[in-house]
């Protein structure tokens, strides 16, 4: 007798909305590639209809969209820039290429959002900006970090690569700082395998993002007809993808409802049916504030310790199921010590929830037998 093989589950499958490949040819047989063509102005659009954002410049990642923030905020060398341990490294590596100084703060027990209560005293006379990161697209306590920032003349930033689709109290996620980033990374909601943009709502910054975005020239305003040749006017870089992406964006960002849809039935499967397991087991399940509606990018759980978090991810492992930790702290990174300083009082929370966070698989056309094997594997680990 023969022995059944089992498929394995991913943790990210790509999800194709269907009109990919259609838009792709439209783009490569109509003209030319090299971006800012028409599926560049439609994605644009599509992303200012979902955020709300006054305007948007797509970026060929999540992490050229933080440089290019970083270029518009005229960051000096000893500058500082107040923003989580608990984050992906662009979100600091983006500020200390220009010189600037990360300042790691701790985040919060509940939403493991940079803890607003310990912002203020992470603030000196060099800091220029806060950056904040929407965890698992659950908002921020934005009214509390913008009061402050405005006390102290400082811009906030949002690194929305979690959040596209998110609100806080009633506001789409992005909308709420001086400029947002997005990620369409392929573990995105929606992905063109690697993208991103910079998103406006001061539009203050926007005539000079052009010209950063394009190698520091106002090729933008030639191809508009606004000026007769394109110069060197600024520093910039080459942050512009092709038409190409931009044709696999916007399929997906037409499609953004139908996704939403499959990735909120998986994410309230687990929630729900994993709510008595968590709760006999010790085990923490996302917190989600009242006046919050959260995209449904990742789901996560918070072992007891390290030792069960690593069980667990063996556990899944050995039953053909790939979960993942997640975030490593950045204060007690190699770079993060060399580039950063921590805020006072250090990160304990951060230290904490790094060795014990797991991530479950979750990704749009999650079929029901992959959704119950996750489910039932999850519930047969017993905790230790």
């Amino acid at each position: 007798m023969g022995l059944t093989t089992v498929t394995s589950i991913p943790f990210n499958r790509t999800y194709l909305a269907g009109a990919e490949a259609a838009y792709m040819h439209q783009a490569m047989t109509s003209g030319p590639l090299a971006g800012d063509g028409p599926f560049t102005k439609r994605a644009h659009r599509l992303l200012n209809e979902v955020v709300g954002s006054q305007a948007a410049l797509l970026t060929t990642s999540c992490t050229h969209a933080l440089e290019m923030s970083a270029f518009l905020l005229d960051l000096q060398p000893g500058d500082e820039v107040v923003l989580p341990s608990f984050t992906f490294c662009s979100t600091a590596n983006a500020y200390a290429i220009r010189g600037a100084v990360p300042v790691f703060v701790d985040c919060r027990p509940d939403t493991l959002n940079i803890d607003e209560r310990l912002v203020e005293a992470a603030i000196t006379e060099r800091t220029k900006a806060i950056v904040v990161v929407h965890y698992a697209g659950v908002g921020c306590e934005m009214d509390a970090i913008t009061e402050i920032a405005d006390r102290h003349g400082l811009a906030v930033i949002e690194d929305n690569a979690h959040g596209l689709g998110g609100t806080y109290r009633g506001r789409s996620l992005g909308a709420l700082g001086a400029m947002a980033t997005q990620s369409f990374h392929e573990t995105k909601n929606v992905q063109c395998g690697e993208g991103g943009a910079l998103l406006f709502n001061d539009v203050r910054y926007f005539s000079r993002a052009e010209i950063v975005r394009e190698k520091g020239t106002n090729r933008s305003q030639f191809f508009r007809g606004m000026v007769d040749k394109y110069r060197w006017i600024d520093i910039g870089s080459s942050y512009l993808p092709s038409e190409l992406l931009a044709a696999y964006l916007t399929a997906q960002l037409e499609s953004f409802p139908t996704i939403q849809a499959q990735r909120h039935a998986v994410w309230s499967a687990y929630h729900a049916e994993l709510a008595e397991w968590a709760r006999d087991n010790g085990v923490t399940q996302p917190h989600l504030p009242a006046d919050r509606e959260h995209p449904a990018h990742l789901y996560y759980l918070l072992l007891p310790d390290l030792n069960n978090r690593q069980g667990l991810l063996g556990h899944l492992r050995e039953r053909g199921i790939h979960a993942t930790f997640h975030y490593q702290p950045l204060h007690s990174a190699p770079a993060g010590e060399k580039y950063g300083r921590t805020a006072p009082g250090g990160c304990p929370v951060t230290d904490d929830v790094a060795d014990r966070l797991i991530r479950l698989p979750l990704f749009a056309g999650m079929t029901a037998d992959e959704l119950h094997r996750v489910i039932d594997a999850v519930r047969a680990y017993e905790v230790l």
